[in-house]
């Protein structure tokens, strides 16, 4: 069963969605965005979608809406700026201020503080692109190899979706996993590969304080969840809740939780994490700007916790268009 959908009078004004954008996961965004506005307009709120473009700050500064919904991904959704626009503006928005945007996009930073705040990470060496050519390819790969061991994973620094991505099993494989690393930015992060459950846990705050959601269990056909894992209907088993005992589903929210709180981030987050063979829970990344595509993980797990998505976004809004 779901909760009843909030009357229409609790939120007045307009609420506007923001999604499209110029990164590479313009249509994930687009369909996020989509998503989002249908479930707002289900409990009776006034939805305007708008894309990112120069059209934007005009009409914002025109009419500025009661709260805007950004719903960009990728770097230029996620990095902050548009939240720090919003803020000159004085408009109300979902979601982490830019400077923990920032951060939390950062992988290699937010591991560093999630190792701060006592989460495990994998062990992990970063890599700009620059110095793997300066330094002498060839010589470098080798020393990745010894470091952190095979297999590996490949990984842009900034970026999402798992865009970039490679699971590295021979050393063969690292030169291909650099490139399509370096493909989306300057900078790759290595990492040992941990063998394991792959879930994920939402987190969100409706005014009441972050709490965390249903974990949700992966199992991509491929074993691999990456960007077609992620958004090609049928590819990818989820289990919600995940089949997890009791007390490893709560150490998950109790890592989930921690991450949130430690980055800073408000509203909504969605962590994604590693349970291994022995039960240690491995901190892998958050997503400040989570999917609610079709085939998302945080819609899936706020209908596991009996929620409707509409009226939980909408509680969310109004908590955001108050501070």
């Amino acid at each position: 069963m779901t909760e009843n959908p909030v009357p229409a009078a609790r939120l007045s004004g307009r609420i506007v969605v923001l999604a499209g954008g110029l990164s590479h996961e313009r249509d994930v965004s687009l369909r996020s965005g989509r998503r989002v506005a249908e479930a707002l307009r289900s409990v009776g709120l006034e939805v305007e979608e708008r894309d990112v473009d120069s059209s934007l700050l005009p009409a914002l500064l025109a009419d500025k809406p009661a709260c805007v919904v950004p719903m960009l991904h990728g770097e230029t959704g996620e990095d902050g700026t548009i939240r720090e626009v919003l803020d000159l503006l004085g408009i109300p928005y979902v979601g982490a201020v830019a400077e923990a945007c920032r951060v939390a996009f950062d992988k290699p930073v937010a591991k560093t503080i999630a190792e701060r705040a006592g989460l495990h990470t994998p062990a992990s060496i970063v890599l700009p692109a620059e110095s793997f050519r300066e330094l002498g390819a060839a010589a470098v790969m080798d020393l990745l190899v010894e470091r952190l061991g095979l297999p590996l994973m490949v990984k842009p620094a900034k970026s999402g979706s798992a865009l970039g991505c490679t699971v590295v099993r021979a050393a063969d494989e690292l030169p291909s996993a650099m490139v399509s690393a370096y493909a989306y930015g300057t900078v790759a992060l290595l990492e040992q590969f941990i063998d394991g459950d792959e879930v994920a846990v939402p987190v969100v705050d409706d005014g009441s304080g972050p709490r965390a959601l249903p974990v949700v269990g992966i199992k991509p056909d491929g074993g691999i969840y990456d960007f077609s894992a992620r958004y090609t209907a049928g590819s990818t088993t989820f289990q919600t809740p995940a089949a997890l005992s009791d007390e490893l589903t709560a150490e998950c929210q109790r890592v989930a939780l921690t991450a949130h709180q430690a980055l800073g981030l408000r509203d909504l987050s969605r962590s994604d994490l590693i349970v291994d063979a022995d039960g240690k829970v491995w901190f892998l990344e958050v997503n400040v700007a989570p999917g609610f595509t079709e085939t998302s993980i945080v819609p899936l797990s706020v209908q596991a916790a009996g929620l409707d998505m509409g009226t939980l976004i909408a509680d969310v809004i109004q908590a955001a268009a108050q501070r």
